[in-house]
């Protein structure tokens, strides 16, 4: 088992017609040093978010990290007045289109608007027009076309829609450096409106775990993006190992849950790999407590918070190589790597680096003390809000199509 590099080139595999992604992260401005002086007066954003933002029973970090910047902005002079508009998003039903473009309209000219993606970029016709008035933020989560499950026609119309949107808007806010270089490739924006507002993290007791190696923790939805069926195929690899499991995680995608409990009951696992469902609170803490090593198998992360809060109670992570997620795992001050990176499609390595964890105390012993290096130096939130508000306060004084 060996520890993996995480010094690779920026350029990320594509598919066939797309552009490769930019080497570089664009500059970003600097912004003052937590603990200045806050605006007496704070300056007011509108931010628009899915309806489901606050759902405890369909979880994710998309709606964390908007709950989170609702929290925090504040402290940097920003007061938040939140709109929460249900539907379909991003393939929204008419009566959702018709309430999003309400609410836009009844926002007076030059109002700061800070817009998920998920609610913005599948509909081009409402947040183009409004662009030219407001002074427009989209902030994108995961690019939707990088949504597994979606039929290839779909994932175009969808990719063509973000496209026109985010070139619609003065500035655009994706969570990790990857995502920036990707958004900014991809897409054709300009690299100066592009900027990056990392996920933070709160520090947490460190996880007590079980015997040190055998309880194995996902905290992922269970859905084809995730991959828990590539983690199914590797420890069903590693039967004769004495691990136990359990998947933390909306169950949402019904048909994905069949086929995984199907998956599960053909391999024999069903009293060693739990389907927990969502969890949140005591519960989620206690899920993470017990856990000795983190595992993520999904195909597409612009970031990976259920990385970060593994690593924030000090417990080594096993993940997929992909999108912003090395970013996430990270290194300790000391260059210590806290976690493992495999290939997404390949369950065989996933399952030689668990023999691995479980065969060699010396490779364990590394790890732990590099996840718990890694969290002393992990940012906390008010990082992320920070960001975000540098970037509120960039915007021009004007609305303007952006080119």
């Amino acid at each position: 088992m060996t520890d993996v590099t995480l010094e690779k080139s920026a350029v990320q595999s594509v598919p066939a017609g797309q552009k490769a992604p930019l080497a570089y992260v664009p500059a970003q401005a600097p912004l003052p040093k937590i603990g200045g002086i806050i605006p007496m007066s704070l300056r007011s954003v509108h931010f628009v978010m899915p309806g489901g933002v606050d759902d405890t029973a369909n979880p994710s970090g998309g709606n964390a990290y908007d709950r989170r910047l609702c929290l925090d902005l504040p402290g940097f002079g920003w007061q938040v007045h939140k709109h929460l508009v249900s539907g379909s998003w991003p393939r929204p039903e008419a009566h959702a289109r018709a309430e999003l473009a309400h609410t836009l309209r009844e926002f007076p000219d030059g109002t700061v608007v800070l817009i998920d993606g998920l609610v913005a970029c599948g509909v081009p016709e409402i947040i183009a027009p409004e662009a030219e008035r407001l002074r427009l933020v989209v902030l994108v989560h995961l690019p939707l076309g990088d949504e597994r499950g979606l039929a290839p026609e779909v994932a175009a119309e969808l990719d063509a829609k973000e496209r026109e949107v985010l070139r619609a808007v003065p500035a655009v806010v994706a969570t990790s450096d990857w995502a920036v270089r990707r958004l900014v490739s991809h897409h054709g924006l300009a690299p100066e409106r592009v900027h990056v507002a990392a996920p933070g993290a709160d520090i947490a007791p460190l996880a007590s775990g079980t015997d040190g190696v055998s309880r194995l923790l996902c905290v992922a939805s269970v859905t084809p993006r995730k991959g828990q069926h590539r983690l199914v195929e590797a420890l069903a690899a590693a039967r004769d190992l004495p691990w136990s499991c359990v998947c933390v995680g909306g169950l949402g995608d019904q048909e994905y849950v069949a086929h995984l409990r199907e998956l599960i009951g053909r391999h024999g696992l069903q009293d060693r790999l739990e389907l927990a469902g969502p969890k949140a609170g005591a519960e989620l803490d206690a899920a993470y407590a017990s856990a000795d090593l983190m595992v993520l198998t999904s195909y597409a992360e612009t970031y990976g918070m259920a990385v970060t809060e593994a690593l924030a109670r000090g417990i080594p992570v096993l993940a997929t190589d992909v999108g912003g997620l090395p970013e996430a795992v990270g290194r300790a001050p000391d260059g210590g790597v806290p976690g493992i990176l495999v290939p997404p499609e390949d369950p065989a390595a996933l399952a030689a680096e668990l023999r691995g964890w479980f065969g060699e105390a010396d490779v364990r012993r590394r790890l732990k003390a590099a996840a718990r290096g890694r969290r002393a130096a992990l940012n906390g939130w008010a990082s992320t809000a920070q960001s975000l508000a540098g970037v509120l306060g960039r915007l021009p004084s004007e609305p303007r199509r952006a080119a």
